[in-house]
């Protein structure tokens, strides 16, 4: 099949992306049509105004909280909020106990419950384990550090998982065996009725369970929960051992018997009087049964923290957790437990609207910015590239439009909200995105001035502009992720935008930027190198002669030689019939860029124009000393002298 040409190929990215624009737009319009989206992206607290409430905690009797307490409660409020769709909120302490949640909005009353619950911990003994493949695969295909094949392995597996699924109807309560008899102890598998059993048959990890449905589980009976970080999900006995009866909680390295470091992390609880009882029990039944059953799952908020498995009766209060942590795991899980040990509720102390008075006036100054930042690029380009500028403006509005629906798809899909900072990101990305437009023009630029015509200049531009292009944005998405990242609060709004509009800017200048060029290079008035067209004699800053076709060559400079005057005209084959010495006796002033890459042709054939463009001046200069010296050694000395002289005088055309 023949390859497509440069035209069909900018037609069909042209078409691509009218594709991906109509999609967008019509998602878009379908979610706004059936009320669940609106076309204007969602604002964020510091541009819509909100709630603010102010939360004090609750604990039993005359108990007292302390502010790493408090500060696990403010992290899993986060995760309720965030979990709810609420981004871009405000949560942190006040003073020594109180808690301050800002969201934008007016929160309904899930969300109100939802931050005022207590997360109590349970330790529950293990009965069955599963392995939620579905929830592995799903978690695996977004790690940044799979490569592309085990990726697309990934998802073909997830695929064929999805379609067994799909053909396999949902687990019943009669596929399955009535226990034979009633349970002894809560690791007893006679727990499994057929409802339980059904019930874990058809859980999954990505099961979302409500506050309800929390509240509502029994601590007497048997439950399915998920560890998230690992994907397993468990079958759990009835409560055996409250987070309440945990007196504190500790971690530091494991050492053994003699007292020696083992190099490994360890989480150290230390249970009360009626704990220790508990978990005494509890491990000298656990130590003699056969995994999973050796387990028990310290829950926490509804999902399993840990699981580990008992290596002996711990009689002392005092067990000790190991594994393979890392510190900050060890400090996190030891957190946590401390958190169990005394559950906190909160109570809406106070709740008020803030309105956005500051931020309407700095969005309003935000907006102002950018519609200036636009102008000046827009002015820029017009005057630096006259009508080549209207390429660089066409794709500043649609990459406007791109992004515009990207963040409104973004709030319909996952809650996201535009904060000031998401917008200063925004602003910031006018440039940047500029800058993809300069480095691609100017090589297309060069080209023109080496002869080239404009097809083929806008060709060889690209072979050469797309790889600084992608480089560039390369550096961007890093630096928006890595501050993603480490960052807290209204800057994340701002690497978010900043890392969105760099995909979107590469997608825009492979689908539009160049395909454009490539259609308006065969348009006379470019092609020509028009007066005001950006690629005319006196735009491109040489002093040049037009040769058709958009082709240049340097104006003809009268010089001495050695039979008097003479001018590039004077050729020894000339189809006039005049005489002309060979390029390689013209004076440095009449040697024209043809004339160089004709000699170029005769003395290297084997090189294309697009790779003799890509090679440095020091690549040309070694190719051509290597033909020299093979030319030498075929042919007379003569001839050696004439090709050395040749080359002297090509080396010192590109050196102009």
């Amino acid at each position: 099949m023949a390859p497509r040409t440069p035209v069909a190929s900018a037609r069909g990215a042209l078409i691509g992306l009218l594709v991906l624009l109509l999609g967008m737009g019509g998602l878009l319009a379908f979610a706004v049509q059936d009320g669940r989206a609106q076309w204007a992206p969602l604002l964020a607290l510091d541009l819509e105004g909100g709630t603010q409430m102010v939360l004090s905690p609750q604990v039993e009797g005359d108990a007292q909280i302390d502010a790493e307490q408090l500060d696990q409660a403010v992290e899993i409020i986060r995760q309720r909020v965030d979990g709810s769709g609420v981004t871009e909120s405000e949560i942190a302490t006040q003073g020594a106990e109180n808690v301050v949640v800002g969201m934008p909005g007016v929160p309904d009353e899930e969300t109100r419950e939802l931050i005022q619950a207590s997360a109590n911990m349970e330790f529950r003994p293990v009965i069955q384990v599963e392995q939620d493949l579905d929830f592995l695969q799903q978690t695996l295909l977004e790690d940044e550090d799979l490569s592309e094949e085990e990726a697309e392995a990934l998802e073909e597996e997830l695929a064929a998982t999805e379609e067994d699924e799909d053909e396999a109807p949902a687990a019943q309560p009669e596929d399955f065996e009535e226990p034979t008899a009633e349970p002894e102890n809560g690791s007893d598998p006679n727990w499994i009725t057929p409802e339980v059993a059904a019930d874990f048959a058809n859980f999954t990890c990505s099961t979302e369970i409500s506050l309800e449905e929390r509240a509502e589980a029994s601590d007497e009976e048997p439950l399915s929960a998920c560890d998230p970080n690992s994907g397993v999900k468990y079958l759990l006995g009835p409560v055996e051992v409250p987070g309440t009866n945990i007196a504190d909680s500790s971690f530091g390295m494991e050492q053994s018997p003699s007292g020696q470091s083992t190099g490994r992390w360890a989480v150290t609880i230390n249970f009360d009087a009626e704990g220790t009882e508990a978990f005494r029990d509890t491990t000298t039944r656990l130590v003699n049964l056969e995994a999973p059953r050796n387990q028990f799952a310290i829950m926490l908020d509804g999902q399993v923290i840990s699981a580990p498995t008992t290596q002996a009766a711990i009689v002392d209060g005092r067990p000790q957790i190991t594994g393979d942590f890392t510190e900050d795991e060890a400090r996190g899980l030891s957190e946590q437990l401390r958190y169990g040990s005394l559950p906190i509720s909160f109570e809406i102390e106070s709740e008020q609207q803030i309105s956005a008075t500051l931020g309407e006036e700095q969005l309003r100054l935000g907006l102002i910015a950018g519609i200036i930042g636009l102008v000046l690029v827009a002015g820029y380009a017009m005057f630096q590239y006259r009508a080549l500028g209207l390429v660089t403006i066409a794709s500043l509005v649609v990459a406007g439009v791109m992004t515009w629906w990207a963040i409104a798809l973004l709030g319909w899909s996952d809650g996201y909200r535009l904060s000031l900072a998401g917008i200063a990101g925004l602003i910031v990305s006018i440039g940047l995105t500029a800058d993809s437009f300069i480095v691609y023009f100017e090589r297309v630029k060069d080209e023109l001035r080496e002869g080239r015509s404009l097809p083929g200049a806008v060709e060889a531009g690209w072979a050469r502009a797309r790889r600084t292009i992608l480089a560039s944005k390369a550096v961007n998405i890093i630096a928006s992720v890595v501050l993603y990242l480490v960052a807290v609060g209204n800057v994340r709004g701002f690497a978010f935008t900043l890392g969105l509009t760099a995909i979107i800017d590469i997608i825009l200048v492979f689908l539009f930027t160049h395909p454009l060029m490539q259609l308006i290079a065969r348009r006379k008035f470019f092609a020509a190198g028009k007066p005001f067209s950006g690629l005319s004699e006196k735009e491109l800053g040489v002093d040049v002669l037009y040769r058709g076709r958009g082709r240049f060559a340097r104006s003809t400079v009268v010089a001495e030689g050695p039979a008097g005057p003479m001018t590039p005209s004077d050729s020894t084959a000339d189809p006039g019939g005049a005489s002309r010495p060979p390029s390689s006796a013209l004076p440095r002033s009449a040697v024209t860029p043809d004339d160089a890459r004709e000699a170029r042709i005769q003395e290297l054939p084997e090189i294309s124009d697009l790779e003799w463009s890509q090679m440095t001046i020091a690549e040309r200069r070694r190719t051509r000393a290597a033909a020299a010296r093979q030319r030498s050694s075929e042919h007379a000395p003569h001839d050696a002298v004439a090709s050395e002289q040749r080359l002297r005088t090509s080396e010192t055309e590109e050196d102009r």
